[in-house]
């Protein structure tokens, strides 16, 4: 038998005793007129308002009572007492969730300006206030502090009417470079920012050029005296190379080596629009340096002016570099003063010269050259193919030749306003004959002066004296001693030069001296100086002539 079957078999044989028995309700709805909430009768009218028309209550100020606050606003609206409208939102919801209204200040950024000065706390500058509706800003020596580098820059950023703006001489640290590079990304107004002497340094550098090149406007970069060296360089020709539009730039004065014109050489290769570049007063050397520098300016048919003064540059190879330099014929100035440009570069400079060249302006000033150079740099003026009008050579001599050309050059009518500039004109020796007689009369007439204290001995009347008593050439010896007797000494050189000098015919055993040509050289020499005339002898008293008689 299975299990089923006997526990079927168990339950029809037991009984089950009922203990207690309920009634099971249904579970449906009764019909809602036995609903027990609609046994609640509402009164038809609320308690306050029929106290209110018994004059039994106030309704006080209409504010809502205090102990309801606390609750939400379904809740108050539910209330059997209340009848007000709920509190509206007094702007949280807007001060958490929605942001602030943006303030759009106008383009000239003078509203700017003074709100970042409000915000910063520091006094605005009221010339840059008024400059920002010109058209230059000028703060040159102003002495402008670190933080107000981030104000300017942004007051500049949408600014439509500034194209020029000078920061002369004002220290600009690291931060005041970040905040003007971010300007320069922005601004497409300004055209010329002098930085000169801002001493902003390799790491200024960087972060001012780190966006030059987005900016489209900026034509002329002045980093003149800023302690740039290679380092910093190596960042502006970055900037080059990824394409900034700047045509004009000056690095003057910031310690460069030939490194950093490798730097530049790389840069132009890429970008041809500089136009003109400035590296004077800097440590610039080799000769292989400028040599690729003027090859790449020579193809980049928009350059005009190249710097290269206050250098230590000479040799063939910079001469020969000129010359390649000039075969652009868009160049139009070249400065190369200061250096070390002798006759080595001088000669190829003045070949390419010779050339159908357009260069306007040359300057070679305090360069160790010849006058022979100098006037080789001169004579292509003379053809009207060359179009060279100003040639500056100042601290150059020169000599007469020069001179003369220049005048043959300034009188052409192709010349009218050519310019040549020189130092000076070396004196040309003039060979004079010298007269020895004259030499040695006055030095003996110098010492019948002055070496006598007591009275002064002439020369010429003593000779005079002695011509008048004898007019016959007289013997040396005896004339040497004649001058001895009337108190004039002579060296025994000197005395030789004299006799020498007017000898007269030789005897054969003595010499003379020509006593005639002597006093008529006096005579030329001296007119002054004649002897006082001799008086007429007196007459003798006639012997013969009697006597008058006596009268008685």
């Amino acid at each position: 038998m299975s299990s089923t079957e006997a526990s079927e078999i168990t339950s029809v044989n037991m009984k089950v005793e009922v203990i207690f028995e309920k009634d099971i309700e249904s579970s449906e709805e009764p019909p809602m007129e036995e609903w027990s909430s609609l046994l609640l009768q509402r009164p038809e009218e609320n308690v306050k308002i029929i106290n209110y028309r018994q004059g039994l209550y106030d309704p006080g100020s209409g504010e809502i009572c205090t102990k309801y606050i606390p609750m939400s606003a379904s809740s108050v609206i539910r209330h059997v007492y209340y009848n007000y409208p709920a509190v509206p939102d007094p702007g949280v919801k807007e001060a958490l969730f929605d942001p602030e209204p943006k303030v759009i200040y106008p383009d000239d950024g003078q509203e700017l300006y003074l709100a970042l000065c409000k915000e910063a706390e520091t006094y605005p500058i009221s010339s840059f206030h008024r400059q920002l509706l010109e058209n230059k800003v000028n703060l040159r020596y102003y002495g402008v502090t670190q933080a107000a580098f981030r104000i300017i820059a942004m007051s500049l950023k949408l600014n439509k009417y500034v194209t020029i703006l000078d920061l002369t001489d004002n220290w600009i640290g690291e931060d005041g470079c970040f905040h003007l590079g971010q300007m320069l990304a922005e601004n497409c107004t300004l055209k010329v920012l002098i930085l000169y002497g801002c001493r902003i340094g390799p790491g200024g550098a960087k972060r001012l050029l780190h966006n030059l090149a987005q900016n489209r406007a900026l034509r002329e970069l002045n980093l003149s005296r800023n302690q740039l060296k290679d380092e910093g360089v190596r960042y502006l020709a970055k900037a080059i190379t990824q394409g900034a539009d700047v045509c004009k730039i000056d690095l003057s004065y910031n310690d460069l080596a030939d490194l950093s014109v490798t730097y530049i050489v790389d840069a132009l290769e890429i970008n041809k629009k500089l136009t003109h570049l400035n590296m004077s007063w800097n440590f610039l050397k080799s000769a292989n340096a400028v040599f690729y520098l003027c090859c790449v300016l020579a193809s980049n048919k928009s350059f005009l002016d190249l710097d290269l003064s206050w250098n230590a540059l000479g040799g063939l190879r910079v001469g020969k570099s000129i010359g390649i330099l000039l075969r652009n014929h868009n160049v139009h100035t070249i400065n190369l003063s200061s250096n070390k440009m002798t006759a080595k570069a001088i000669k190829p400079i003045a070949k390419a010269l010779e050339k159908d060249t357009h260069l306007n302006t040359l300057i070679m000033s305090a360069n160790p050259m010849s006058p022979e150079d100098a006037y080789k740099l001169l004579l292509p003026m003379l053809k009207p193919t060359v179009k060279l009008e100003k040639l500056i050579l100042d601290n150059v001599m020169v000599k007469s030749n020069f001179v003369k050309l220049r005048e043959e050059i300034l009188s052409l009518d192709f010349r009218k306003n050519a310019e040549i500039v020189y130092g000076g004109v070396y004196a040309e020796p003039v060979r004079q004959i010298i007269n020895m007689r004259d030499l040695v009369l006055n030095r003996i007439d110098y010492i019948g002066k002055t070496k006598f204290k007591n009275r002064q001995l002439d020369i010429a009347l003593m000779v005079m004296s002695l011509y008048k008593m004898d007019k016959e050439p007289m013997d040396t010896k005896p004339f040497i001693k004649a001058l001895r007797v009337m108190g004039l000494t002579l060296p025994e050189e000197l005395a030789d030069q004299l006799t020498t000098l007017f000898a007269g015919p030789p005897k054969p055993k003595s010499t003379t001296v020509n006593l005639a040509a002597m006093v008529d050289y006096f005579k030329r020499k001296w007119p002054d100086r004649q002897l006082p005339p001799t008086p007429p002898p007196e007459p003798e008293p006639d012997k013969k002539k009697k006597h008058p008689k006596k009268r008685k």
